[in-house]
């Protein structure tokens, strides 16, 4: 233990020693924190619609007023024809196109049914398809309109009504930033152990500290815990800073226990540091390292379902997805903070980590020859 206290106090002096690392490691993910959330909005307004009416008629006008003072979407141009109002798409002025054929008020109210023609500029997917299903509740809410004022009051209409009303378990007013923030504090907790514990060993190689090391009586086991446990520390530190900030600018508050929270963190922290240990091992200057840890996290991030469903995934990406660490932390944080389940709710996951934590940690020690 002596050994492995002094081993620590080197650690912490060698990290408070330069004011560069704390920065990185404290402010930089406490401002991304502050910032992504803010960014990260999967709310889209500002669509750009180009609308050709061929038929300039009272209810032309009303359905386009309607969809223009949703708040979702901006008037581009009002075209006379279809390929105009395509031009607009090919130089990005509009998103999409709302085309409203000839004599659409006289058919809908002769034949009780009309066409409408939407084209959508899908190189931005998320906008072309989140645009359209704007547009298509917007028009069947009018459609909705139409129906009611054209039943005559005191008769039985023959049209069937079918009320819906929603609520929204764990997030009733479905705040993405309730969402977003644990999987990001998650993301951030991992680029801070994974890069910082790979870039620290690899540093003793570079300047040639680790050969001196070999040569003292320094046990292979205190070496690599005196470099773990500096950053399980300051993960810990980087998590509660966190949660803090998600409490004080985002008012969020786990629903559940906070212990919890932190008893999977230690153990994910031991799984992501095992394998910034393991990079490191296979690293020869802070440069590789830093190219592997980027690789593997930028798989890790999208793969996590921190931003898209992972049963929306090809099934070869849900595969990767489930050997993924940072999948079953972004689980359990939206499970804990926004639903508060327990211990017995997240065993699974916490076995799961516990797994990745053993098998990265032992291939990492494995993997690390210390020169006798």
């Amino acid at each position: 233990m002596r050994i492995l206290r002094f081993l620590l106090q080197k650690e912490f002096r060698q990290i408070f020693r330069d004011p560069a690392i704390l920065r990185m490691i404290l402010v930089a993910p406490l401002m991304q924190l502050l910032i992504l959330p803010q960014a990260a909005d999967y709310e889209v307004k500002h669509i750009q619609l180009a609308v050709v009416d061929h038929d300039h008629s009272d209810y032309s006008h009303q359905i386009t007023d309607k969809i223009l003072s949703s708040g979702y979407f901006e008037l581009a141009e009002e075209t006379a024809t279809y390929v105009q109002a395509l031009d607009l798409v090919e130089t990005d002025d509009a998103d999409i196109v709302l085309e409203i054929p000839p004599h659409f008020e006289k058919n809908l109210i002769r034949d009780n049914k009309e066409q409408l023609f939407l084209a959508a500029n899908a190189i931005n997917g998320t906008k072309a398809l989140v645009g359209s299903g704007y547009l298509n509740n917007i028009i069947r809410d009018f459609n909705n309109e139409i129906r009611l004022d054209w039943s005559q009051p005191g008769r039985f209409s023959q049209a069937t009504t079918i009320g819906v009303e929603t609520i929204n378990w764990y997030n009733p007013l479905m705040n993405y930033k309730f969402f977003m923030v644990p999987g990001i504090l998650v993301f951030l907790v991992t680029m801070v152990g994974t890069i910082m514990c790979s870039l620290n060993i690899v540093k003793e190689k570079e300047i040639g500290t680790i050969e001196q090391i070999n040569v003292t009586p320094v046990r292979k086991h205190h070496f690599i815990l005196g470099k773990l446990i500096p950053f399980l520390v300051i993960g810990f530190v980087v998590f509660s800073l966190g949660l803090l900030i998600a409490w004080l600018v985002y008012g969020i508050v786990p629903l559940g226990n906070i212990a919890v929270l932190y008893l999977f963190l230690f153990v994910y922290l031991v799984a992501v540091l095992g394998l910034g240990l393991l990079i490191s091992t296979y690293s020869s200057t802070q440069q590789q390292a830093m190219s592997l840890s980027f690789f593997f996290i930028m798989i890790f991030n999208l793969l996590s379902g921190l931003f898209t469903p992972i049963e929306s995934m090809p099934e070869w990406a849900q595969v990767i997805a489930h050997a993924n660490p940072l999948t079953y932390f972004i689980e359990v944080m939206r499970l804990v903070v926004l639903k508060g389940s327990g211990l017995a709710d997240i065993g699974f996951q916490l076995l799961v980590v516990a797994g990745f934590a053993i098998v990265f940690n032992a291939w990492a020690i494995l993997n690390y020859r210390k020169a006798s």
